[in-house]
């Protein structure tokens, strides 16, 4: 039985995915060979991602290839409940809802993990972390796993240094054809679709500050730059800082930019990025966003505690007055702007994104029982072959045609 809002949504759910259908031309491409070859036959996946339409889809092919999918979200603001009945009206086991309470969706992630899964697909390591501390006795049965993001990542690097994870993971955010397009390309265009239809406001002329100068952080600030926008980027890696003088943008602390911004997006991974005292530096009117996995980023509960009085200034926006007579806004409860205010990344983008998930899962079925184990051989990068096949099939969508080393230029490189 599945947990969701409303079946009779469905029906809304199902256009959403096929419009998305329509627009992944690598996921449909695996999904025919996936029916024909059947890689996940008799296994049970567990997966844990923003459950919106393009996810959805990632869930009709690795069904399609014969896995048996218990789906939950790795977000309650990310959830679209319509998108939660389509799956469940295809048959999958679906535990998700928009606006979940903290109790419901934990229960989403124990929901999924007591279906015993065989493989893991992972958005910020919540499944992996429940599994490991709270159900140890079924961590035998799972061959592997793939995490999405950068902050499950993070996670997961953390446990494998204390030589807590039992089970190999593939590193799928590191994967070249993961993070130089989906976190900057996509998460630069949905942070911004996600500002701009929640708060019809113009970027132009605004002051913009981009907290974090990773892959994610430089599609923010890009995009912001071309929308109009004056940006201050502040980091803590020294090279990341110079990466962004050099790209063009000021660089300064959060104290100093928190006097000049008009729109803060925090983009780090980190916690207590902007806490009391930026706040009271803000001009009347700054907006705050997240667009990091975690809602810690932008510390609401403090802005809360700091205010006189809140209210709901516009759906999905949330105004705190402070003593000091200013308004500070915050965007979908500092929860992931871009999916939380939004639809997420762009199909093209989440295409590939998304055959790298299920390039990976099937290789860990293909190499179950012949990996290493222990510390430092848990952690799996993505194979050059899978990011090189993901490249190749995207190019080839698009009509573009590449080079090729001719035998005497392949000898003069690599030798005989």
């Amino acid at each position: 039985m599945s947990e969701i809002k409303d079946s009779r949504l469905w029906e809304s759910g199902e256009l959403k995915i096929d419009w998305v259908r329509h627009h992944m031309p690598l996921l449909a491409g695996l999904e025919e060979e996936f029916a024909r070859t059947r890689p996940f036959a008799g296994l049970r996946i567990a997966l844990s991602v923003h459950l919106e339409a393009k996810t959805a889809h990632l869930c009709e092919v690795l069904a399609r290839g014969g896995a048996e999918m218990y789906v939950t979200g790795s977000n309650p603001l990310s959830t679209q409940d319509d998108v939660a009945a389509a799956l469940d009206h295809q048959g999958m086991h679906v535990f998700a809802l928009h606006g979940a309470s903290p109790e419901e969706y934990e229960r989403g992630i124990r929901r999924v993990i007591e279906a015993a899964p065989h493989l893991i697909i992972d958005d910020g390591g919540d499944l992996v972390h429940m599994i490991h501390s709270e159900y140890k006795e079924l961590i035998p049965n799972v061959i592997g796993g793939c995490e999405e993001t950068t902050t499950g990542i993070l996670r997961l690097r953390a446990m494998d240094r204390a030589g807590a994870l039992q089970f190999p993971m593939m590193l799928v955010n590191d994967a070249a054809c993961k993070h130089f397009f989906d976190n900057r390309y996509g998460t630069g265009q949905s942070v911004w679709d996600g500002i701009n239809r929640t708060t019809n406001l113009i970027v132009a002329g605004k002051t913009v500050v981009v907290a974090g100068y990773g892959w994610c952080g430089k599609g923010v600030a890009m995009r912001a730059k071309g929308l109009g926008a004056r940006v201050i980027v502040t980091e803590i890696d020294p090279v990341r800082a110079l990466e962004a003088v050099m790209d063009g943008f000021r660089v300064q602390t959060m104290e100093e930019a928190a006097a000049e911004g008009d729109i803060f997006v925090t983009v780090t991974g980190c916690a207590d990025v902007i806490g009391p005292a930026h706040f009271l530096r803000m001009k009347d009117g700054a907006i705050c966003c997240n667009a990091g996995h975690f809602d810690v980023e932008v510390n609401v509960a403090a802005l809360a505690q700091m205010a006189v009085s809140d209210r709901v200034a516009r759906q999905n926006i949330r105004a705190y007055t402070l003593a000091n007579g200013r308004t500070v806004y915050v965007i979908a409860e500092g929860r992931l702007v871009n999916l939380a205010a939004g639809d997420g990344h762009p199909a093209e983008i989440m295409d590939m994104s998304f055959a790298i998930q299920a390039l990976s899962a099937r290789w860990l079925t293909e190499h179950r029982g012949t990996l290493q184990t222990g510390p430092g051989a848990m952690l799996l990068n993505v194979p050059e072959e899978i990011d090189r096949e993901v490249a190749e099939r995207k190019l080839a969508d698009w009509g573009v045609s590449i080079d090729r080393l001719t035998p005497q230029q392949y000898r003069y490189l690599y030798g005989a």
